[in-house]
């Protein structure tokens, strides 16, 4: 069995929108989200930047009692899921089957904020002062577990954590379930709520974020001068169905998922390889897996973290895949508005590249100013485009060398 997947219901929660309109509408206005933080969370780190999701309320979602019993990560995920159903129109149990609808939903850290203030509790008062709601707030699991008690789906349900992939593979694998014939519908994505004390000491250490205090200057991909990534929080969810499914129930498809390359590199656990091999092997594998020569892609939105390493990395990449055909793709990184959302970031790009497909428009590259030699693709530089497409990949590049490719069309 090899059947046609459909998207029908989108959602996210981010540093630049508290929905899937206002995301798109700002993303391809250039709107960036990255603020200076003024508070205890960058206290004595040279990091003083990164991108929230500051007007989200988790009780426009959920009551008071679940929203404390739910890490922020969580909350985020239950938000962009409640927005993808129903925007989707699918209701388990009425035009879904609960036992064939599933939830596939990844995270790099997961409840990184509650376990940071249980490890605090514990060292300061003991462990008997630690909430046993803890456990259940904090493990990675628990996004896709309450998207699945919160609409009654009984299928497939599972959590990739695969750090920054996490999110396009959890996607890439709800794809792969639908289409060998193991569930009708899947709600699909990534949540991630980093933006703590340690997740910004932990990255600061590994010397992979931008330590510049203007926002302007913080995540710039592909510019001379970019210096690291800027850390952000939110989650984006897909509604995945059988072609056929959703035509019988006669849903609006915003697009078709056709592709999905998923590999490792067996080489390093922050850095790729130099040459970006193993980057254009998976970008050709969901070429092949779509059905699709390089010919058809006309958007990329890349990975594009504003590191040195992963910019350059990736352009060989896409040079390596497309040949001279590089050169007429349109490639954005839309990290330059969002900041990097870590496992939501696949999800969320997801999103953006099925509406550059639904409207015709390629989102822009913020922040970019200077070129740098090689890296001399267009990459849609400070403003969006307008350009007909017919198809358009995503990348997620993830620390570990977990790769994730996805190749949407109209």
């Amino acid at each position: 069995m090899n059947r046609r997947v459909a998207i029908t219901g989108i959602g996210c929660v981010t540093p630049i929108g508290n929905d899937a309109a206002e995301t798109w509408r700002n993303a391809a206005n250039g709107v960036a989200g990255i603020r200076r933080l003024n508070d205890e969370r960058t206290d004595g780190l040279p990091v003083k930047l990164a991108a929230v999701a500051s007007e989200f309320d988790p009780l426009r979602t959920m009551e008071a009692k679940e929203a404390r019993r739910s890490d922020r990560f969580a909350q985020l995920a239950i938000a962009a899921a409640d927005e993808a159903m129903r925007d989707s129109g699918l209701t388990v149990g009425d035009n879904s089957d609960p036992l064939r609808t599933g939830v596939w939903v990844g995270s790099g850290v997961g409840g990184i904020i509650t376990f940071e203030a249980g490890m605090a509790d514990a060292l300061r008062h003991g462990y008997d002062r630690v909430s046993p709601f803890a456990l259940p707030m904090f493990l990675p699991n628990m996004a896709a577990s309450r998207v699945a008690i919160r609409f009654g789906a009984r299928g497939i349900t599972a959590c990739t954590a695969t750090a920054c992939a996490s999110g396009s593979q959890s996607i890439g694998e709800a794809f792969r379930a639908i289409r060998r014939g193991e569930a009708d519908a899947m709600i699909a994505g990534g949540a991630e709520a980093p933006v703590c004390r340690i997740g910004l000491a932990s990255f600061a250490a590994m010397r992979a974020l931008s330590t510049q205090t203007d926002p302007a200057q913080g995540s710039r991909p592909f510019d001379k001068k970019r210096d690291g990534f800027v850390m952000g929080e939110g989650a984006g969810m897909l509604v995945l169905e059988a072609w056929e499914h959703a035509k019988a129930r006669r849903a609006r498809i915003y697009a078709e998922l056709l592709g999905y390359g998923s590999g490792g590199e067996g080489h390093h656990i922050a850095a790729p390889r130099a040459d970006g091999s193993d980057w254009a092997r998976t970008i050709g594998l969901a070429l092949e897996d779509a059905g699709l020569s390089c010919g058809s892609i006309g958007y990329i939105n890349a990975h594009g973290t504003s590191t040195p390493l992963n910019d350059a990395a990736e352009t060989r990449a896409i040079k390596a895949a497309f040949g001279s055909r590089a050169y007429d793709v349109s490639v954005s990184s839309t990290k330059s508005m969002t900041g990097h959302l870590l496992g939501a970031s696949g999800a969320v790009e997801a999103i953006l590249s099925v509406l550059a497909l639904r409207d015709g428009i390629v989102p822009p590259t913020v922040n970019y100013r200077e070129p740098e030699g090689e890296l001399d693709l267009d990459y849609t530089p400070n403003a969006a485009r307008p350009r007909r497409l017919a198809a358009a990949m995503s990348n997620t590049f993830a620390f570990g060398g977990h790769n994730a490719v996805l190749v949407f069309g109209r």
